[in-house]
Order: structure tokens, then sequence, then C-alpha cells
């Protein structure tokens, strides 16, 4: 149980960090594709006799790196990709496991999670894997952000775009390695899309959304642990039903919370979000006069016997009851 509980709340943790950035893409079922591509390089170390996480995280760099090379070099759209990793990865992975000779409870204890067998060996993987997630999730955040938010604007700033999708691709491959002991292969996808889901419900920030993902994420991997130990039930489902708990009770109140807040203050009151700087109130010179633009409503810059004002990119210049654009 040990073993377990350090295993769910490095996943808990590193789940949700990269689910974040997934869901942003609009990638949310990329995990799953993994999961299930993973399924053949478990069955490949299972073949050859060696460890099945080191193999299955290797075979899920692999296959995610060139389904995201496929796919941003226009050969497949994002879903057809996936649809590959699916078909490609359960298909190799069952091929194997009968070449291996090995049943269907070993295949099981992959595909559904089986925390109680976690070896020592098994825990320094998970814990070298988890911390090189987290590490790269909050290192290299507002870049990685940048991408998933607007491709075109992180490239106009000079980010290597395509490196930084490569790095989230295999950040994936590696969480879902790491969460396949604790979950299952089938049910990973899961922990890296709930808690995110759940924690935009609540939040109104990138950066918030981010922390609250994990929280939860490590709060549902520990009480579904606990529950599961008690009640004698399988721990990666027992997991993923609490957090589907979570986002439900989430969206209750994130709705309850919006809807007091409208009620409460005008509209062309409301607060800016979270993250965004308030906006300027607009200052009339006292030692000039000027026409007031309609579409001012920006810092004034004071000239001597002008005022300036900078909008749309464009500067505008008061002079008495006229605009000049510069």
């Amino acid at each position: 149980m040990q073993r377990a509980l350090i295993a769910g709340l490095l996943t808990g943790l590193s789940a949700p960090a990269i689910g974040t950035y997934l869901v942003q893409r609009r990638l949310s079922l990329m995990g799953d594709g993994i999961g299930h591509i993973a399924i053949t390089g478990v069955a490949l170390g299972l073949l050859t006799g060696s460890a099945p996480v080191l193999t299955a995280v290797i075979v899920s760099i692999a296959g995610a790196t060139a389904i995201e090379l496929v796919r941003a070099r226009g050969k497949a759209t994002g879903d057809v990709a996936l649809a590959l990793l699916f078909y490609g990865g359960i298909a190799g992975g069952v091929l194997l496991i009968g070449l291996a000779g090995q049943g269907a409870a070993t295949l099981n204890t992959y595909l559904f999670g089986s925390l109680t067998t976690v070896s020592q060996s098994d825990l320094y993987v998970v814990v070298g894997l988890a911390i090189a997630v987290l590490v790269v999730a909050i290192g290299l955040g507002p870049q990685l952000f940048a991408v998933c938010q607007d491709e075109e604007f992180a490239r106009t700033t000079g980010l290597r775009v395509q490196v930084l999708n490569l790095v989230i691709a295999v950040m994936a491959a590696v969480t879902v390695t790491v969460a396949m002991r604790t979950v299952g292969l089938l049910l990973v996808s899961a922990l890296m899309v709930v808690p995110v889901a759940t924690a935009q419900q609540i939040t109104r920030s990138f950066r918030s959304t981010f922390v609250t993902a994990c929280i939860i994420g490590v709060l549902a991997c520990l009480a579904g642990i606990v529950t599961s130990y008690n009640a004698n039930v399988a721990p990666g489902a027992t997991i993923v039903v609490l957090a589907l708990a979570g986002f439900v009770v989430a969206a209750v109140v994130g709705t309850l919370l919006r809807r007091r807040s409208g009620r409460a203050r005008p509209l062309a009151d409301e607060e800016p979000e979270v993250g965004l700087p308030s906006p300027e109130p607009h200052v009339v010179s006292t030692g000039h006069p000027h026409a007031h633009n309609p579409e001012c409503g920006h810092k004034k810059v004071e000239h001597g016997d002008h005022v300036d004002y900078v909008h749309d990119g464009h500067l505008h210049a008061a002079h008495g009851d006229h605009w000049d654009e510069h």
C-alpha cells in the first residue's frame, strides 16, 4: 500500500499536468490512443523478458512521435492519426501477447491497473518518469501554452513550434506509462482529461486551471486507492468514478457561482478575467481641449499642445476638435 500510494500521488500530479496542454490543444483523446499503443510495448517486454514499463515507454514515445509528425505534415488529420494509434496498438499488443504465451490475466493488470503488484523497481521508474514530466510541464509552461493556444502566433514570436509539439507528445507518452499501473492503459486518458475539465468549471485562467487540476488528480487518486482497498474493488475504476463525481459537483457549483456573480453586479462593472490587466480609464487632459474618439479608452500620453492615444496599434493625436492618425 505504501508503494501504491506513492505511485498514485505521482500519477495524480503528472497526468493532469500534461492533460492540461492536451485539452488546450483539443487533443483530449491522445492519451487514450497512446494507451493503446503502449499495450504493444508491454507485450514486447513480456515477449523479450525485459521490464514491460521500460518497453512501454520506448514504444509509446516512438508511436506518439510518429503520429505527431504525420499530423504536422498534413498526411493525416488529428482524428485519423489517433485512429492509427488505437487500431495498430491494440492489434500489435494482442498479437505479441499470444506469441509470448501470456494469458488474459497478465494483460488485464496493465489494461485496468494493478497497484498492489507495483514492485520496488517499478516504483523507481514511475518516480523518475513522473518527476521528468512535471519538470518539463512547469519549466516550459509559457512556451507550451503559447503553442497550444495559437501555433501561428507562437511561430511568429520565434518559438520552435514543431519541437514543442513533439515535447507535448513525448510527455503524453511518458505519462501514459506512469499511470498504466495506477488506472490502467484503458482508463489513463480519463485521469488526464477529467481533472482538467473539472478545474475549468471553477477557474478562469490557465495557471489556476493547471494547479487546480493537479490537486484534483491527487485527491482522486489517493481517495480512490483507499476506497478500493476498503471495498475490495478495482482501484483504476474507483479513481475514475471519483474523478467524474468531482466533475459533476464542480459543474453544479460553477454554474451557481456564475449565476450569483451575474446577479450581484451589472455586466458593465464585471471584473476582467484573472491574469488580464484592468482597462485604463479615460482621463481628459485639463490643459488642452480635444475631441474624444468614440473608440478611445486607452491611457493618454501628453505632448505639449496635444494628447496622443494608442488604439489598435495606431497612434492618434488629438488637436482641438479633430484627430490625426499616424
